[in-house]
């Protein structure tokens, strides 16, 4: 069983709050192989070549402009990745920053979708990508693990558990699903019979049989749990009921290869929650399922970064509809613009949990301090082309370098306290650079969808998809 015992205290972090310079040329501890291939823009330096950079994007054909955002993004999850084991840092502000060895565990999982599609795209090599997820796997193996399940933040070099709450010190189910759905794509995809592919997906296949889904039931309740801790047990009580970003948890659960959960698990669990059925609508557009006005957008992103919700259906939702009526509402939000907010339109839109001007907060259309986030338009582009793209556009030609960055775009601004943030978040930029690949050519919908366990899974919810169409092995 890899890392710790499950029912171990989890370890102490042998370096504290160890902090490591970290810049483009140090980070890849590999050589020459190992740097991305830089982003096809202007090379310019300093604020007035940023923005000149930032107009010159602006003009760009759609194609080129895609192309551009992702592979700039990327580079937050290659040379900004921890510099030992690759893993992804949980947020950075420049490739110059100093920053700790804290990683995040989800966004770790959208880092390796990101690393397939650098791989795929030629951003970087095939075998420099193995190596990097080699190494990521090398850590991930010797983490401190609660059955089965990895904690919110680690170290990335030891894998030791930091705790994200006093009582949020061990597992986390939630962003333990967001890790193996990347995972599961990079076992599909590293398929070559290699001594290193064949490693990457033995060891992968190890972490994922090692899961104990099953326990986060609480002893069979028809409900998952969010946490559970060696040294808190259960108390922070988190039941996962829905509509929210957890549907991925629940259908890894039940497409769990050695502890799976009942699939009433999720028909009583996930699908009974308060702000599940809705059935209103806002702006003339209904919307089935989920809170008020749909909530922040990342809900029709994280878990639809493998699952495919084209023709995705089961007993309560059109997932493609639900999501394409959930960005419509956020849209039309920003631009009938309730509360007066500067700089909202038609072309600068975007509502979901990000860095804000007072902190980390959740921003929604019933939830509004004015606060934009461009992943929120960046990564709905399959939902809504036209106004994503105009998004993309209008964000850099206002805004120049004040939000586009070594990273790509920052994490959000609110122009009406003309603050701009300076942060990249590991779970906002892994979707633009997911989710712009899935527009293009559905490369991670495929892979996800392509999983044996997950195509018995779904069907064992009572799921219907194209995908489900082809018998396994054919």
């Amino acid at each position: 069983m890899p890392g710790a015992d499950a029912d171990a205290q989890p370890q102490t972090r042998s370096r504290g709050a160890g902090r490591v310079e970290m810049t483009a040329s140090t980070v890849s501890g590999a050589g020459s192989a190992d740097r991305v291939i830089p982003a096809q823009a202007p090379d310019t330096a300093g604020s007035a070549g940023m923005a000149a950079t930032a107009q010159a994007l602006a003009s760009l054909a759609d194609e080129a402009l895609i192309d551009l955002i992702q592979r700039q993004t990327f580079r937050y999850f290659w040379e900004g990745a921890h510099p030992i084991s690759g893993l992804t840092l949980d947020r950075r502000t420049s490739a110059h920053d100093v920053v700790d060895d804290r990683v995040a565990v989800g966004g770790s999982g959208f880092g390796v979708m990101a690393l397939i599609v650098a791989a795929e795209r030629g951003w970087v090599t095939r075998d420099a990508a193995v190596e990097r997820l080699g190494r990521m796997l090398d850590v991930l193996m010797r983490a401190t693990c609660y059955h089965g399940a990895l904690p919110h933040f680690m170290n990335g070099e030891t894998g030791a558990t930091i705790p994200f709450f006093r009582k949020d010190d061990a597992a986390d189910l939630v962003e333990t699903s967001f890790l193996f759905m990347g995972l599961l794509c990079a076992r599909q995809y590293f398929a070559r019979d290699t001594a290193a592919e064949n490693s990457v997906r033995g060891r992968i296949t190890l972490l994922w049989e090692d899961v104990e889904w099953d326990w986060f039931t609480q002893g069979g309740r028809k409900v998952l749990y969010w946490h559970w801790s060696p040294n808190n047990g259960w108390a922070m009580d988190h039941e996962i009921h829905g509509w929210n970003e957890c549907l991925i948890t629940y259908v890894l659960a039940a497409s769990a290869p050695r502890h799976p959960i009942d699939p009433l698990v999720y028909h009583r669990g996930f699908a009974t929650g308060r702000d599940f059925v809705n059935g209103r609508e806002y702006f003339g557009i209904q919307l089935p399922l989920g809170q008020r006005y749909g909530g922040p957008l990342f809900f029709a992103h994280y878990s639809f970064c493998g699952l495919d919700p084209r023709g995705l259906q089961d007993d309560y939702a059109d997932y493609w509809e639900l999501n394409v009526r959930h960005v419509r509402i956020n849209h039309a939000h920003c631009v009938a613009n309730p509360n007066g907010h500067r700089g909202y339109g038609p072309a600068c839109w975007g509502l979901t949990s990000s860095d804000g001007p007072d902190g980390y907060s959740t921003h929604a259309p019933d939830i509004d301090d004015g606060t934009i986030s461009p992943t929120a338009a960046l990564s709905s582009l399959p939902y809504a082309p036209p106004e994503a793209l105009s998004a993309a556009r209008h964000f850099l030609a206002t805004h120049g370098p004040r939000v586009w960055t070594d990273y790509g775009f920052v994490d959000a601004f609110c122009e009406r306290r003309d603050w701009f943030a300076t942060t990249h978040l590991a779970i906002d930029q892994g979707p633009i650079v997911i989710m712009l690949e899935n527009f293009r050519s559905g490369l991670l919908w495929k892979l996800f969808m392509s999983v044996p366990e997950v195509r018995a899974g779904l069907r064992r919810l009572r799921f219907t998809s194209p995908h489900l169409g082809v018998a396994d092995g054919a």
